[in-house]
């Protein structure tokens, strides 16, 4: 790790972290509030994947939509309105709209193969996006004069790194860079995430060979072909079964740093209390 132990970090003129885990655990609330306190850089992965990586895909897929409504074909094709997304750090659903639901379209449902398609597009977004977690670093420092930086990552980052792998190249560079730390949930909070998730899905990655387990399961269980599938319910259910394939992964990559819990995040209400965390979760290794 970057830090030798705890008091190490806590006179570190440069705090460098990287939060990882489950969404909804805290990620972009703990990073929100150390932003707005000023000396802290808040670097959204997820941002960055639906602007710079994923925006022209989100903004054709909305023009193509568009294009099918007489009056706004028109206005688009002599250039008369312009149409993007408005992704915030809060606020993904452009994203999620663009990745889409596999099954019946007369339910919003896309082709499978088109889902695995911009499944693809996703993965190599979110590596590109993390790798750039260091170049924003030096950035927030020379430019901006940001002493601290925290790294808000992607749920789905486990699904594209390989933790068991010493020599994996985004495990690397983000070990070798920032403190790495995983906000553990409980059984009580992936239930609560689930629920969370079926009220407002987020974008999310899986691992083709689990998606396509979870695209035949599913069929075969609910007895339906790809334009009978209800994409709502199916990303539901899918979401629940990748809580507990995500477990093991996200645990792999803690040995690369530390562990924290949902409810010693929940505690956290300002930059003393989370350098504070911070220390005795290093001191505990």
């Amino acid at each position: 790790m970057i830090y030798q132990n705890g008091k190490d970090y806590l006179q570190a003129a440069q705090k460098r972290v990287m939060l990882f885990g489950m969404s909804g655990l805290g990620k972009t609330h703990v990073s929100n509030m150390l932003r707005d306190q000023g000396s802290w850089f808040h670097y959204s992965v997820d941002y960055r994947i639906g602007t710079r990586y994923m925006g022209e895909y989100i903004a054709d897929n909305f023009k193509r939509e568009a294009m099918k409504v007489p009056l706004l074909r028109e206005l688009l094709m002599t250039d008369s309105v312009f149409i993007t997304s408005n992704i915030t750090f809060n606020n993904l659903a452009p994203l999620s709209t663009y990745l889409g639901k596999p099954g019946d379209p007369a339910e919003g449902g896309v082709p499978f193969a088109e889902y695995m398609k911009r499944q693809e597009q996703h993965r190599q977004a979110e590596i590109a996006a993390t790798l750039d977690t260091a170049r924003f670093m030096d950035r927030a420092q020379d430019l901006y004069g940001y002493p601290n930086f925290i790294c808000d990552t992607s749920g789905s980052i486990c699904e594209v790194v390989s933790a068991d792998d010493p020599n994996d190249p985004v495990m690397r560079q983000l070990a070798d860079t920032l403190l790495l730390v995983w906000i553990k949930g409980t059984d009580d909070h992936t239930a609560e995430l689930v629920r969370r998730f079926d009220r407002a899905p987020k974008p999310m990655y899986y691992r083709p060979e689990f998606l396509h387990a979870m695209w035949e399961e599913y069929r075969s269980a609910h007895a339906v072909t790809e334009d009978t599938c209800d994409p709502d319910h199916f990303v539901r259910w899918t979401y629940a079964r990748a809580l507990a394939h995500r477990q093991p992964r996200y645990a792999a990559m803690a040995r690369w740093g530390v562990t924290i819990t949902a409810e010693e995040v929940a505690q956290v209400k300002n930059a003393g209390d989370f350098d504070m965390l911070m220390s005795r979760a290093i001191d505990r290794i």
